[in-house]
C-alpha cells in the first residue's frame, strides 16, 4: 500500500480497533495523516457488493436512515439496485479512503446484526460477518496470483477467508468473490483487493451482473389468471393458447419433459373456461404444474418465452 495511505478512524468505530487500521509501520507517525493522496492510492474507485433483500434492508435502515448515516460519515457514494429481487447491487464509489470507511460502517452494520440476532439463539460461537463483492472475470486473475499465491497472501496478512467462485455470474462477465472474518480483517483484505484492483484494471468490456427480478406468482381462481403486483391482483384473459402453443407444440413439450399425461378439456359453452387434467407421478404431476406455471408467468410478464 506504501506511505500514501492515511490513518482513518470512523467516528463508529471503537478506540481499540485502531490499531489493527493503520496499514503502515508505526514509525511513519501523525505526520503521513494530511497525505491521502501521496503514492497516489487516492483514486475513484467503484466496487460492487452482492446482497441479500435482508441485508440490505439493514444497510438502508429505518425511512433510509443508516445508508444516509453511511454517505455522510464515509463520503463515499452508496447505491442500492432497484427492483423486487432476492439479491440487490449495492455499489459504492469515491476515494479509495471513503470506500474503506464505508466498507468499514458495513462491516460493523453486519456484526452488530450477528450479535443481535445470537442473543436470542442457544449459539455460542460467534460466525463470521461475510460479504460478497462482485469482480469483473477478466481481474480475477490477479486476484488469485500464480498458483493461488496473491489470495494466499492476502489470507495469510489480513486473516479473512477469500474465495473467488469458479463461474462467473448468469449472463455477466462478473465473478463473485466471497470474504468472511471479522469486520478488521474484512476491511484489510478489501484494502488489499483494491490495490489489485488498481494495479490491474479490468481487460475488455465488463458485463455487469444485474440480479433478476423474483418471478411474478400467477393464480388461478375461477378459470381466470391472476399475476399479483403489489397489493393487486390482475386478472388476464383465459391464457390456455399460450400453454397449448401452435399445433400443440408446447403443451407435447411440456408433457414431455415432465413425463406426465396432461389433458385439456373442451371450453363448455358460454365459458372461457377449461379443464386441465395432469396425472402421473407425484414428482410427474408437480414438475407439469411447475412448467405450466412457467410458461404462464413468462406469457403474462412478458417475459419472454420459457
Amino acid at each position: 500500500m506504501g506511505e500514501g495511505d492515511a490513518i482513518w478512524a470512523p467516528s463508529i468505530l471503537p478506540h481499540s480497533t485502531l490499531s489493527t487500521l493503520i496499514l503502515h509501520p508505526p514509525h511513519f507517525g501523525r505526520k503521513m495523516e494530511s497525505k491521502v493522496s501521496e503514492g497516489g492510492l487516492n483514486v475513484t474507485l467503484t466496487i460492487r457488493l452482492l446482497m441479500h433483500g435482508k441485508e440490505v434492508g439493514s444497510i438502508i435502515g429505518k425511512k433510509g436512515e443508516t445508508v444516509k448515516k453511511m454517505r455522510e460519515e464515509s463520503g463515499a457514494r452508496i447505491n442500492i439496485s432497484e427492483g423486487n429481487c432476492p439479491e440487490r447491487i449495492v455499489t459504492i464509489t469515491g476515494p479509495t479512503d471513503a470506500i474503506f470507511k464505508a466498507f468499514a460502517m458495513i462491516a460493523y452494520k453486519f456484526e452488530e446484526d450477528i450479535i443481535n440476532s445470537m442473543s436470542n439463539s442457544p449459539a455460542t460461537s460467534k460466525p463470521p460477518v461475510t460479504l460478497r463483492l462482485v469482480v469483473p472475470a477478466s481481474q480475477c486473475g490477479s486476484l488469485i496470483g500464480k498458483g493461488g499465491s496473491k489470495i494466499k497472501e492476502i489470507r495469510e496478512s489480513t486473516g479473512a477467508q477469500v474465495q473467488v467462485a469458479g463461474d462467473m455470474l448468469p449472463n455477466s462477465t462478473e465473478r463473485a468473490v466471497t470474504i468472511s472474518g471479522t469486520p478488521d480483517a474484512i476491511i484489510q483484505c478489501v484494502k488489499q483487493i483494491c490495490v489489485v484492483m488498481l494495479e490491474s484494471p479490468p481487460k475488455g468490456a465488463t458485463i455487469p451482473y444485474r440480479p433478476k427480478p423474483a418471478s411474478t406468482p400467477v393464480i388461478f381462481a375461477g378459470g381466470q389468471a391472476y399475476t399479483i403486483q403489489g397489493q393487486y391482483a390482475i386478472p388476464h384473459p383465459d391464457l390456455i393458447g399460450c400453454i397449448i402453443g401452435r399445433q400443440g407444440t408446447k403443451i407435447n413439450e411440456i408433457r414431455q419433459m415432465s413425463g406426465a399425461q396432461i389433458k385439456i378439456a373442451n371450453a363448455t359453452e358460454g365459458s372461457s373456461e377449461r379443464q386441465i387434467t395432469i396425472t402421473g407421478t407425484p414428482a410427474n404431476i408437480s414438475l407439469a404444474q411447475y412448467l405450466i406455471n412457467a410458461r404462464l408467468t413468462s406469457e403474462v410478464t412478458g417475459m419472454g418465452a420459457l
